[in-house]
């Protein structure tokens, strides 16, 4: 499928894939309501299972958890046929959740990354990390009060990025 102009983070997201409010205490949970935030998967269970169990390998390999309150959940691979097009799932939970970061530190914002090719794949992944780094992005993510400002928030980053 063409994309239009640049793949973007935001173009990636909708309101629909961003919950600021994950109810998990637990990294298997949490993944079941990140997985459950797909609307291309929305009514097939069976496509949420091969998902959550590509999810769950990776976790077992390293945690996905990177630091500085954050998790990158993904597969190893990208999942062809599942997606069509890059997904990002935003959540966040703001007390946190035991993640096995590197730093220790419990995860709170959490963006789950599902892809039809590696490129794309390693691609989102890399523009995530690179936004990621800034704290101020990590704090505002944390504070804001609608799923269009999160998405709004991680546009304005990403513009940043290209400014540099």
């Amino acid at each position: 499928m063409k994309e239009s102009g640049p793949m973007t983070l935001a173009g990636l997201m909708t309101p629909a894939t961003v919950n600021l409010n994950l109810k998990s205490t637990d990294r298997e949970t949490v993944l079941e309501e990140l997985v459950h935030q797909i609307p291309a998967i929305a009514n097939q269970p069976e496509s949420q299972n091969t998902l959550l169990r590509a999810l769950r390998e990776r976790e077992q390999l390293y945690s996905t958890g990177i630091g500085d309150g954050i998790a990158l959940p993904h597969a190893r691979n990208a999942l062809v046929g599942l997606v069509d097009r890059p997904v990002i799932v935003f959540g966040r939970q703001v007390q946190g959740i035991p993640y096995g970061a590197i730093d220790g530190a419990p995860a709170k914002l959490f963006f789950l990354l599902v892809a039809p090719t590696v490129t794309q794949h390693l691609a989102v992944l890399s523009r995530l990390s690179r936004i990621l780094r800034d704290p101020a992005v990590r704090h505002d993510l944390l504070a804001v009060d609608s799923p269009k400002a999160a998405i709004a928030r991680i546009q304005a980053a990403e513009q940043g990025l290209q400014s540099v």
